[in-house]
Formats: structure tokens, sequence, C-alpha cells
């Protein structure tokens, strides 16, 4: 799925991580999603985000050619 905008809404995740909101908002508390602050909504920039799915895909490729999923932390 291609997305056009700039910077996405948390709500704009959802659909693309299949998770719940407010796992999405969880994330970006927990700093493991990039999130930028504009006033007071937080945003994800999309290149930002483009840059994190790529780095999750390269990690679970990773993992599954070493035969398992990657510890946390290592």
């Amino acid at each position: 799925m291609r997305v056009s905008k700039e910077v996405l809404r948390p709500a704009d995740l959802v659909p693309l991580l299949g998770l719940s909101r407010s796992r999405v908002y969880q994330l970006i508390a927990q700093g493991e999603l990039p999130a930028v602050r504009q006033g007071r909504a937080i945003r994800v920039p999309r290149a930002a985000w483009e840059r994190w799915l790529a780095r999750q895909a390269n990690r679970a490729l990773a993992a599954t050619r070493r035969g398992g999923p990657r510890k946390r932390g290592s």
C-alpha cells in the first residue's frame, strides 16, 4: 500500500500495521515508532515510517535466515 501524505496520523497506521490504535500509540510512546509533535497532535513523518518499516522487514528476514525470532536487546 502506497501512502502519499508527508505525515501520518497514528490512526493512519492502524490498518497498515494491523494493530489496535492503542497499541500504535504505545509503540510511539515507547520510542519504537518514530513520531513528532505538531502542536498537540502526534504525527509520523512518511520518510521515517518507510525507514522503520524497511528495518522491521530486514529484521524479520534476518530472523528467518537464523531460524528464529530476534531477541530484544541483542
